[in-house]
């Protein structure tokens, strides 16, 4: 298949999203912003052996590349409105497309996500989306507003992703489908970062690591952090993965968990625990003294462990 035949067959669609003007098939796309909102942008690339294994199931590829994403819109405090699809594909394979397309789509069809322009090209499998999203003026969630003494909360669990990367790499355990889809299907936490926009001082979502992560926040904030580790929402299969292993530290540096760890001030932090409808649970506290601790088995040391950054 030639370019514009891909792209009429898999990925042009009628557009879902009242922000939506003009979609797929000109030379540019027209968005309206509404007014007494901004625009928050976001791109991510997936390329082959980097981010996934070769052969990945392509649907789960799709909904996996859109996921991130809206992820990162999530942390802004952004609704979701459209993206861009950018594909490089070493072959115009009908049966890949078709899969890719639908775990992409399917996933954009649940928050009226308009897919409305992109480029195809050949070469290395490597698949890029930009996601856009509205958020009230002046309201966006940012990495460098947390305070001190502000309360640290994560939504979810902690090194699910982690642990189904390890199962996909040979690490044997019973019952490894949960942690499997927490890798191959992350749920982006749009609703909890629509709700947080009122109630947060700072907002990440967790990509790379809830070490590096957080190490993200405080750097830009000025400010240090202190961790309990009893206090950390891991699963039992996360805790088993630890006893079997001993690698304790997997949940603090794996990705791929793209759920939001945020920090809420004292001064909200009743009212956020009344209005509160999704799981979050506090894990630590932001102090003055830079640098990440932990306190565990009733000791605190500097925490010195990080996740993934390419080139490291």
């Amino acid at each position: 298949m030639a370019e514009f035949n891909i792209i009429e067959k898999y990925f042009k669609h009628t557009p879902k999203n009242s922000s939506t003007r003009l979609g797929v098939g000109d030379d540019c796309a027209l968005l309206a912003v509404p007014s007494g909102y901004e625009l928050a942008i976001t791109t991510d690339t997936m390329v082959e052996n980097i981010h996934f294994f070769a052969g990945a199931d392509p649907e789960l590829l799709g909904h996996k590349l859109l996921a991130v994403n809206l992820s990162d819109l999530a942390s802004m405090g952004a609704k979701p409105i459209a993206i861009t699809l950018a594909l490089t594909l070493p072959a115009a394979d009908e049966v890949w497309l078709a899969a890719f397309a639908k775990g992409l789509l399917n996933l954009a069809a649940r928050y009226q996500v308009d897919l409305i322009g992109g480029d195809t090209t050949s070469g290395p499998l490597t698949l890029t989306v930009q996601a856009m999203g509205i958020v009230p003026a002046g309201k966006a969630l940012k990495r460098s507003s947390a305070q001190v003494g502000d309360a640290i909360y994560l939504t979810g669990s902690l090194g699910d992703a982690g642990l189904g990367l390890k199962i996909a790499q040979g690490y044997v355990c019973q019952n490894p489908a949960a942690a499997l889809r927490r890798f191959h299907q992350p749920d982006p936490q749009i609703a909890a970062g629509l709700q947080l926009v009122d109630y947060a001082n700072a907002c990440i979502d967790l990509s790379d690591g809830l070490a590096s992560d957080l190490g993200h926040i405080l750097q830009q904030s000025h400010v240090g952090a202190c961790l309990d580790w009893q206090a950390l929402p891991l699963s039992a299969a996360v805790h088993t993965y630890i006893d079997d292993t001993g690698d304790w530290a997997m949940p603090l540096v794996a990705g791929d968990d793209y759920e939001l760890c945020f920090t809420v001030g004292a001064d909200k932090a009743d009212e956020f625990a009344e209005i509160c409808d999704f799981p979050c649970t506090k894990i630590g506290v932001i102090e003055p003294a830079s640098g990440l601790r932990l306190t565990k088995a009733g000791q605190t040391q500097p925490l010195t462990v990080k996740g993934f950054e390419h080139f490291s």
